[in-house]
């Protein structure tokens, strides 16, 4: 390929709108052009990228006896009314009406296609266990698109779903599907991608687990543990508190506190710390407006995926009303009289003395103590975990919290979505029973910006070589020299003809401007043709992450490249589990 003919622009300037380094560099570097919002095409370089990535993909899942099939994008409403999904599903899901009148959606997920396509074929225990997966678009409508291909609307993801008769056998499966993934990462260039335990979220399901690259730009918070290796999403992350060793019990006593109604407000007035106070956050649920107040200790948050779990509905901030009889700024949870559900946060578990709202206007409590002044409380577990806090698992003040991009997720879904559609297989002993599934998914374009996140310096991506989109980056300084021409011609030419896939740069322009566009393509391997160098019948050759650097004879050039090619593929594959 010459660049020359190589559709898409490169250029200097960092677009505004572009917030992390991915997305910058996808948009000077050609590899991504705007349509709408969270919408986008793919120029060639991005193109071959993902081609290589599914390559990878469609390799580790036939390894494990997976069967390619393909889904439509846009499916009869139908299927998902019966899963039960059609009216759960929030606006995420985009649907519309077709020319006949029929409900129609896009699917922004499979499972229900997935039953749908195998309900007849596994009608018997004979059958299973077995896998299909697909690479196919898909779309959700997300609220808030952001940072290029890491969150979209228009997507190319990889789905798979494992259909089993037990328990034990999907088990099984799920760890073999583990390890494919992490082979997967490997031979993407990314062995630095971990799995945390996850919340299940919308598909449902009892264990599940997320595949995180750890990056500053990473929307999702990642809780580990470096003393036992645990590892966990937010969400999923059990915070465990110790209050022991807080003030002792005091007198409840009511105190003027005027115009403060912030947590930070009330401690700094009263001399207090946020550690010893209990705020309330506030909610109403989506389906009736019902108020909900949870009641936390002043230094944490509240985490919303945990409350939704426990309550079992989603919720939304809430606006409050004097009809309530909730005195925003000054709640408190002795002497409440407002008709809500509250819920007692596990931060507070152990306190003896507390300062709290006391529900009127300019007025809180200091000596609070639940058990005595509340009577019998339950403690649930609806806040986020923090950063030097207790580990679930080992129980040290280990806890880390950092930010992770999510490149993909696997599911034991059970059977959510067979029992919900009718899907049965009869037993050796004739019976009925509704098979097991599993689910698995990887977003390519997601997957293709997280390595450039993880793989960049300040002049662009530093490609790995088993998804870069050409190989060899090949640069002709002196494109009007004749003898300088043919040399990087006859190169060009004997890399294509030994199978190299070759980017070939024999433009009239500046050296600078030759380099960036180079820096920009991130292409692992380059080769620099000059008429210096050629008076010594030698061409440089270097890798794009400057690790290697060196003069080579021409002559000698095309055998240099095909060992450092293989030197790099081996440096890469020398990171991947092998398989069972």
């Amino acid at each position: 390929m010459k660049l020359r003919n190589l559709v898409g622009d490169r250029f200097k300037e960092r677009p505004s709108d572009c917030v992390i380094d991915s997305h910058a560099f996808s948009v000077r570097g050609g590899y991504i052009k705007y349509v709408a919002n969270g919408i986008y095409s793919l120029y060639p370089p991005m193109k071959r990228i993902t081609k290589k990535i599914e390559q990878i993909i469609r390799e580790e899942m036939d390894a494990i006896d997976g069967q390619e099939v393909l889904f439509p994008v846009a499916l009869p409403g139908s299927l998902w009314e019966e899963s039960g999904r059609f009216e759960s599903v929030g606006e995420e899901l985009l649907r519309f009406k077709d020319r006949n009148d029929s409900q129609m959606v896009l699917g922004m997920t499979h499972e229900e296609a997935a039953v749908h396509l195998v309900r007849e074929y596994g009608q018997t225990y004979t059958k299973y266990p077995f896998m299909i997966y697909q690479i196919q678009t898909k779309f959700r409508d997300e609220a808030r698109p952001r940072a290029g291909l890491i969150r979209v609307r228009e997507f190319t993801m990889k789905d798979a779903y494992s259909f089993h008769t037990s328990q034990e056998d999907l088990e099984q499966y799920y760890d073999v599907c583990y390890k494919a993934y992490n082979r997967i990462f490997q031979r993407a260039g990314v062995p630095e991608v971990i799995a945390v335990q996850s919340d299940s979220g919308m598909m449902g399901g009892s264990i599940s687990h997320e595949y995180m690259l750890l990056a500053d730009a990473g929307e999702d918070s990642i809780v580990i543990c470096d003393e036992c290796g645990y590892r966990a999403n937010m969400e999923a992350a059990e915070n465990c508190v110790d209050n022991a060793g807080t003030l002792p019990m005091a007198e409840l006593e009511k105190v003027y506190t005027p115009n403060c109604k912030t947590i930070e407000e009330v401690t700094n007035y009263l001399g207090a710390s946020v550690e010893n106070s209990c705020k309330a956050v506030m909610y109403q649920k989506n389906m009736t407006d019902e108020y909900v107040i949870v009641f936390v200790r002043g230094d944490y948050e509240v985490n919303e995926t945990k409350l939704t779990n426990y309550l079992g509905e989603k919720v939304h901030p809430a606006e409050v009303t004097e009809e309530s009889g909730i005195v925003a700024g000054f709640t408190g949870p002795y002497d409440m009289k407002a008709d809500c559900t509250v819920i007692y946060d596990v931060s507070l578990k152990g306190m003896e003395n507390m300062v709290a709202g006391a529900n009127e206007v300019d007025y809180h409590y200091k000596g609070l103590n639940l058990a005595r002044d509340c009577g019998e409380v339950e403690y649930v577990d609806v806040s986020k975990i923090k950063t030097g806090g207790i580990c679930p698992k080992c129980g040290k003040k280990t806890i880390q919290v950092k930010r992770g991009i999510e490149v993909g997720n696997i599911f034991q879904l059970g059977t959510k979505y067979s029992a919900s559609m009718g899907m049965t297989y009869t037993d050796a002993e004739g019976n009925a029973q509704t098979p097991i599934m599993g689910c698995y998914g990887i977003g390519v374009g997601r997957l293709a910006a997280s390595v450039c996140e993880a793989r960049h310096d300040d002049n662009g991506p530093i490609w790995p070589i088993s998804i870069a989109p050409w190989e060899v980056h090949l640069c002709c300084m002196r494109a009007d020299q004749e003898e300088c021409k043919q040399a990087a011609d006859d190169l060009y030419a004997k890399l294509q003809n030994a199978g190299v896939e070759v980017i070939y740069d024999d433009r009239e322009v500046r050296a600078g401007a030759m380099f960036a566009d180079a820096d920009l393509l991130g292409v692992p391997i380059r080769v620099v043709v000059g008429p210096k160098n050629l008076k010594n019948n030698q061409v440089e050759l270097a890798t794009r992450d400057k690790s290697v650097s060196k003069l080579v004879d021409l002559d000698q050039a095309v055998s240099e490249i095909q060992e450092l090619k293989a030197a790099l593929f081996a440096e890469i594959n020398a990171k991947v589990e092998p398989h069972a």
